[in-house]
C-alpha cells in the first residue's frame, strides 16, 4: 500500500502517537471550560472574530477593504505515509481560512518530531507534503518553528485575507436556512480501520482524496447573496460543529439522517465496531444537546460524532441560494455536496431525524 514508509526498520508514524488527525483535539467540553478563562475582547474593537463562538479562525480588521484571518492547526499522524500526512495536515489547516470566506496568503510550519526515532528523510517528506498543498493553494511556507518531540506533530499557522463585509462566521445562521455539507463523512472511521489493518487500497485512496481536497469553494461562497454562516466539520464531528452553529445563532439545527453523505464503507465499519475513541468523548461532551430520533441507532450516533480530519464545509444559506451553493461546490469537484437539513426556531440544539 502507498502508506508504507521506506523501510521495515522505520516505525509506522501512527504507532508513535496516542491519537491521529483531528481526533487528537481536546474534548469540546474540556475546551469550553478552558476558553472561559480567556479575557474579554471588547477592548480590541478591530477584532471581528475571537473565541466567543468557537469559530474556525480569528479575524482582525485592517482597514475598510481588508481583514486578516489567522489560524493554527496541527496534529499527530493519521496515516503512515509521510508525504500524505503532510498533505492532510496542510489541507486541514488551510480549511479554516476558507471557512471564514477568505483566501490564504502565507503559512508557517509547526513541526515537532522524535529526531532520534524517525529518519531525517521521513521528516523531510512530511514537510514536502505540506509544501505541495500550499503550492497548490498558491501560497508560500514562509517559515515556522520546530522542536524535538516525543510524538510526531505537524501543521501550519495560516494567514489569509477577506473583505470585512464578507467574513462568514459560524454564528450567523438564520431561521429557515438550509444546511449544505460539502464533503462526505467518515474520515475518523477510515482512520480507525487503517490502524487496525482493515482498510484496503481503494479505501485508503478514498481517504486521501477527501482529506487532501482543499475547501476552496469557501472564498467564492462568501460572495454569494444568501450565504449566512459557514464552518468546517473537523474534530467534533458533524453533530458537534452543527451544535456550535446552532448555539451561535440560538436556533435548532435539524439534520435529516437519510440525507447525510457517507464515504464508501464507513457505515459497515462503524456497525462492526470500528470507531475512534474521540467519537465517545465527543458524545460525552455535548450529547445532552443532541436529540436523536427513534430511527437513529448507536451506529449512527458514532457516525454523527465521528471526528473528521480535513472535513467539508457546512453552509447555512437561504433556500433561494441553495442551488447556487450546490452548483459552486459541484463545479469545483465536490460532487458529494448536498442539502442535509435546515435551521429552525427553537432551543440551541441539534435534532437528528
Amino acid at each position: 500500500m502507498t502508506q508504507e514508509v521506506e523501510s521495515a526498520a522505520v516505525p509506522r508514524l501512527t504507532s508513535l502517537s496516542h491519537g491521529g488527525g483531528c481526533g487528537c483535539k481536546i474534548a469540546p467540553g474540556v475546551l469550553s471550560e478552558l476558553l472561559k478563562r480567556f479575557g474579554p475582547a471588547a477592548s480590541y474593537p478591530n477584532l471581528m472574530v475571537g473565541t466567543e463562538t468557537a469559530d474556525d479562525a480569528a479575524v482582525y480588521r485592517l482597514n475598510d477593504e481588508q481583514a486578516l484571518i489567522a489560524t493554527t492547526d496541527f496534529f499527530m499522524p493519521i496515516v503512515d505515509d509521510p508525504h500524505d500526512f503532510g498533505r492532510i495536515a496542510a489541507t486541514n489547516a488551510l480549511s479554516d481560512v476558507y471557512a471564514m470566506g477568505g483566501t490564504p496568503i502565507m503559512a508557517l510550519a509547526i513541526v515537532g518530531m522524535p529526531i532520534n526515532v524517525l529518519p531525517h528523510s521521513v521528516i523531510a517528506e512530511i514537510l514536502r507534503g505540506g509544501e505541495s498543498v500550499c503550492a497548490e493553494a498558491g501560497i508560500p511556507v514562509a517559515g515556522g518553528h520546530s522542536i524535538d518531540s516525543v510524538e510526531p506533530i505537524y501543521g501550519l499557522a495560516v494567514m489569509g485575507l477577506v473583505h470585512p463585509s464578507r467574513v462568514k462566521r459560524n454564528a450567523d445562521a438564520r431561521a429557515g436556512d438550509v444546511l449544505i455539507l460539502g464533503k462526505a463523512l467518515g474520515v475518523g472511521i477510515l482512520s480507525a480501520a487503517l490502524k487496525k489493518n482493515r482498510l484496503d487500497d481503494a479505501g485508503y485512496r478514498v481517504m486521501i482524496d477527501t482529506t487532501t481536497r482543499l475547501n476552496r469553494p469557501g472564498a467564492a461562497l462568501a460572495t454569494l447573496d444568501g450565504v449566512h454562516a459557514v464552518t468546517d466539520v473537523t474534530g467534533f464531528g458533524l453533530a458537534g460543529h452543527a451544535l456550535e452553529m446552532a448555539r451561535g445563532a440560538n436556533l435548532t439545527a435539524r439534520l435529516r439522517l437519510d440525507a447525510l453523505p457517507w464515504l464508501p464503507g464507513v457505515e459497515a465499519f462503524a456497525a462492526d465496531g470500528v470507531i475512534t475513541g474521540a467519537s465517545g468523548r465527543n458524545w460525552a461532551s455535548y450529547g445532552e444537546s443532541v436529540h436523536l430520533g427513534a430511527n437513529v441507532s448507536d451506529t449512527h450516533r458514532a457516525l454523527l460524532t465521528d471526528p473528521q480530519t480535513s472535513g467539508g464545509l457546512l453552509v447555512s444559506c437561504s433556500p433561494e441560494a441553495a442551488d447556487a451553493v450546490l452548483a459552486l461546490f459541484h463545479s469545483q469537484g465536490f460532487g458529494d455536496a448536498t442539502v442535509i437539513g435546515e435551521m429552525v426556531e427553537g432551543d440551541a440544539r441539534v435534532l437528528v431525524e
